[in-house]
């Protein structure tokens, strides 16, 4: 970190994965079968992971439901629509062995979460502790994640629409930007770094992709007020990667919490979110911070917001809720906790109905991050009371 006349300015990075990251596929399964599911059986308990190694998809967890789910077809096509079609490419959905030891839920846990309770006061499924953030500095969230995550959503469309089909389903994205600390509030000045590394095709040049991912990649996603002659380009550093997926890294779900939330920023409980239904407060009260944190700035109340919950397994109510505004309030965090008591209730039975979270919404969450896309619930601010 360094000083400048206009407020200390220092760097800060985040990274994100795409869909052919071996630990990304596991969230994605583990998510497609949430969702199947919820489809069919909108009170079904799951906590499915998903471990995979070349030609191998094994899901191991439990799963209480009455809907009949054909799983070698959820899995086959959650694979086919990442892109491992073809052995060429290291994986095959065709040809994969998919294995499942999937059980019922503990009857201890269901007893003390569910039995002879309401659903709005159903008890947390577990104890932990969430964190949700956001920030003014963009309309969705923190700069570095977010440029993060489109670079890779970017690497996706031109695989898919024909302009770079030589890319390949795996990819890692990593930018670095510099800001200013603006009396707690954070401003971008400017991409620092930027780094891409993508599965690729034999049959192109080291020189062709690095054009590729340069004019159809970086100069797109990344607003060019942001780029300048000193920003930093590692584009493919290690020269090649032509092995990806399963076949160079096994993969789990849940490895990629950082990616899935806000890329280093605010706070992270520990927990993971794919394949996990509502009751597991992991998911669902991570969830609920965040929209209260975002419910907190886009009300004008702060600039940034970090907020804590935490909860015991079979009791509803949160056992602490904390607020943290980084001094850019001209309330005090305890007002900004007020405010926050008033107008929420974060039981797990009230978030499900108040976020649907019974729906099922979670395989799109589980690539390119749960947080800064419209598309969800919890990014929809409430109008607060005050």
């Amino acid at each position: 970190m360094y000083s400048s006349g206009t407020g200390k300015t220092f760097l800060f990075t985040s990274e994100s994965v795409g869909e052919g990251h071996s630990d990304k596929m596991c969230d994605q399964i583990s998510d497609a079968v949430l969702d199947a599911y919820l489809s069919q059986d909108p009170d079904s308990k799951v906590a499915c992971e998903c471990v995979t190694k070349t030609g191998m998809i094994l899901l191991v967890g439990e799963v209480t439901s009455k809907a009949t789910v054909d799983l070698q077809t959820v899995v086959r096509n959650t694979i086919k629509k990442i892109g491992y079609d073809d052995s060429s490419k290291g994986f095959d959905y065709k040809t994969c062995n998919v294995l499942v030891a999937l059980e019922p839920q503990c009857v201890e846990i269901s007893d003390c979460v569910f039995e002879g309770r309401d659903q709005e006061d159903i008890g947390a499924g577990d104890q932990g502790l969430m964190f949700g953030y956001a920030t003014d500095e963009t309309e969705e969230c923190t700069l570095t994640i977010l440029l993060a995550h489109k670079i890779n959503t970017r690497m996706k469309e031109l695989s898919c629409n024909g302009e770079c089909p030589r890319i390949r389903p795996d990819s890692k994205s990593q930018v670095t930007v510099e800001y200013r600390d603006n009396m707690g509030a954070m401003e971008p000045l400017r991409v620092h770094t930027v780094v891409i590394s993508v599965q690729h095709s034999p049959n192109i040049t080291l020189e062709e992709i690095r054009h590729t991912l340069m004019e159809k990649v970086v100069k797109v996603v990344i607003p060019t007020k942001y780029l300048d002659d000193k920003t930093i380009y590692h584009l493919l550093p290690s020269g090649k990667f032509l092995i990806g997926g399963p076949q160079g890294d096994a993969g789990l779900t849940g490895r990629k919490i950082i990616v899935d939330t806000y890329g280093g920023w605010g706070g992270h409980g520990g927990g993971a979110f794919s394949g996990k239904d509502y009751s597991k407060v992991d998911r669902s009260g991570a969830y609920a911070a965040r929209w209260v944190a975002k419910s907190l700035v886009k009300a004008g109340l702060c600039r940034r917001a970090l907020v804590q919950i935490s909860y015991a397994i079979g009791v509803s109510h949160p056992l602490s809720i904390s607020v943290f505004h980084y001094g850019t309030s001209n309330r005090d965090e305890d007002e900004l906790l007020q405010i926050v008591q008033k107008n929420f209730d974060l039981r797990p039975g009230i978030i499900v109905k108040e976020l649907g979270l019974k729906k099922p919404i979670y395989q799109a969450t589980a690539c390119y991050g749960h947080f800064g896309r419209k598309e969800f619930p919890w990014e929809k601010p409430k109008p607060l009371i005050f």
